[in-house]
């Protein structure tokens, strides 16, 4: 029997399965980017804006080390492909990442790739499958891009060139999670390497596009990038990604072949033979599930801010003479850009912190559908008291994403500012956004408790929440639809003064959509729903 029979029923079986996530990751990847892209079309309109944005950007490790290197910022689609290049790249990494993963590594995890193979299907089929649609999807997110970006009145050849460089890493980091797969058994474990793979390719991006140096040659986020649209637009690189995705390709075909069905190169590690106290209590069981996960999150956001907090220094440079892009950050003039500023980064990380608080909710969904939660609920744990358990969690992590993100941006800006004025400010406003965090969170929740099959639609809230908090005013989005966001309802300290008012009523909000999530728990059955 051919290795590769059945994958074309594998690929409708897989579509069917993302008929929902496939176009939730394509909608959100190529709509913020589509938007950020429309609303810098006419912030740099001239010759001395452009000259202003490229000689503060390009002397600023902070600046590439976010967006790459500095490339074409004399043209509106070199400053428009650096303002976007952080949100595209990383979006369609991710977006391969975990597809790639769920269709392999936790699908086998589960057991019904075993079940499967029973049939009539060939070894390699699911990981074939898997890599056609997430390369498909890749392909079509570049496609899009490209089109997007010259429908905005940008060069043909420069949009298009991004777009095969999006769809280019995308392939090549499907190819990263599908060897990740093999080497453990557990699908967190392997999104932990592919994702590790990505922070360590934008790391050495980072040091090549700073020193010079031959660094970026080593990492696929400098491959694509050194693609250079708008300026030299070289093709050539992008044969770099293409092979490694291919010589990937092969390997983990060859991994496949050398282990157990359900079993991961590397043997998991026996654990000990007796329980710890932490794990005799649902909040003990969650931390423990969720330590590795929340840990590489804070040090994420911390070393976000770091790199976020040392630009204020260098936006009044920026942003004094361009009035349009001050009015984006929200302020006029003098140390109101500054102010300014960290309200913007501030409210952009908060966002990402509440990425984790609802992926930390929706692991109740996972515990259900891999049948743990039977196990817990068949002692003497109530229901209430195994929600609550997770979600007392959730919510720690969340304060402690929030302090490491305030304290990233604050150490960032005493350092480079010389003084520690605003570091009290700065970790204010951000754990002002708690009740903000607690209404989407808590929307999850109550979505968990009544309806758990449409969690996603969290996601599609929270990226509507982006597009309004960082675009709301350049895409003169009406009042009334920006103030359904929470994030938007909370004061942006420290520009803005403290509104008791509206943390109240937010956190009422959240109480009352945990309420809900209570009620919809009791009315259902486990894994029901």
């Amino acid at each position: 029997m051919s290795t590769l029979i059945g994958t074309g029923e594998m690929v409708r079986l897989f579509l069917r399965l993302d008929r929902i996530h496939l176009p939730l990751w394509i909608g959100a990847i190529v709509g913020i980017v589509v938007a950020s892209a429309s609303a810098v079309q006419g912030v740099y309109s001239t010759p001395a804006l452009r000259a202003g944005y490229a000689a503060t950007v390009s002397n600023s490790p902070a600046a590439i080390v976010m967006s790459g290197p500095p490339q074409a910022l004399d043209t509106v689609g070199g400053i428009t492909l650096f303002e976007v290049n952080l949100t595209a790249a990383v979006g369609t990494s991710l977006m391969a990442i975990f597809l790639t993963v769920r269709h392999t590594r936790a699908e086998e995890e589960a057991g019904r790739t075993e079940l499967l193979r029973a049939g009539v299907l060939g070894r390699h089929a699911p990981l074939a499958a898997a890599l056609v649609v997430v390369g498909g999807a890749s392909v079509v997110i570049g496609l899009l891009l490209g089109l997007s970006l010259w429908a905005l009145g940008l060069p043909a050849s420069g949009s298009l060139l991004f777009g095969a460089a999006m769809a280019c890493l995308g392939v090549t980091f499907a190819a990263v999670s599908a060897v990740a797969a093999q080497i453990t058994e557990h699908a967190r474990a392997a999104l932990g390497i592919a994702v590790a793979v990505l922070g360590l390719s934008w790391g050495l991006r980072s040091l090549g596009d700073i020193e010079g140096g031959a660094a970026t040659w080593f990492s696929p986020v400098g491959w694509v990038q050194a693609v250079h649209p708008f300026g030299e637009e070289r093709w050539w690189p992008l044969l770099l990604p293409l092979a490694c995705a291919a010589v990937l390709t092969v390997t983990a075909v060859l991994l496949t072949g050398r282990r157990d069905v359900g079993a991961g190169l590397v043997a998991t590690r026996p654990g000990s033979p007796r329980a710890s106290a932490l794990l005799s209590s649902v909040p003990g069981l969650a931390l423990r599930q969720q330590r590795s996960s929340l840990f590489w999150w804070a040090v994420g956001l911390c070393l976000g801010g770091l790199a976020l907090g040392s630009f204020g220094h260098e936006v009044t440079t920026m942003l004094e003479d361009n009035p349009e892009l001050a009015s984006m950050m929200g302020s006029e003039g003098g140390e109101d850009l500054v102010t300014g500023y960290f309200g913007l980064i501030l409210l952009i990380l908060v966002l990402v912190v509440a990425c984790f608080t609802v992926s930390s909710v929706h692991r109740l969904r996972s515990e259900e559908s891999q049948g743990r939660a039977e196990f817990v609920l068949a002692t003497k744990t109530p229901r209430r008291s195994w929600q609550f358990g997770w979600l007392a969690v959730t919510g720690g992590g969340t304060v402690l994403l929030l302090l490491a993100t305030a304290v990233g941006v604050a150490v960032a800006d005493a350092v480079v500012s010389g003084s520690a004025d605003r570091f009290g400010q700065l970790v204010g406003a951000t754990l002002a956004y708690l009740p903000a965090v607690a209404v989407i969170g808590g929307l999850a929740a109550a979505l968990h408790g009544w309806a758990p099959r449409l969690g996603g639609l969290v996601w599609v809230v929270l990226a509507g929440c982006f597009v309004v908090g960082w675009l709301g005013d350049l895409l003169k989005i009406p009042a009334a639809v920006r103030d359904l966001s929470p994030f938007n309802l909370t004061p942006r300290m420290p520009l803005e003064a403290m509104d008791w008012t509206v943390v109240a009523i937010l956190t009422l909000v959240a109480i009352a959509l945990l309420v809900l999530a209570v009620l919809g728990l009791r009315r259902r059955d486990i894994g029901s729903a």
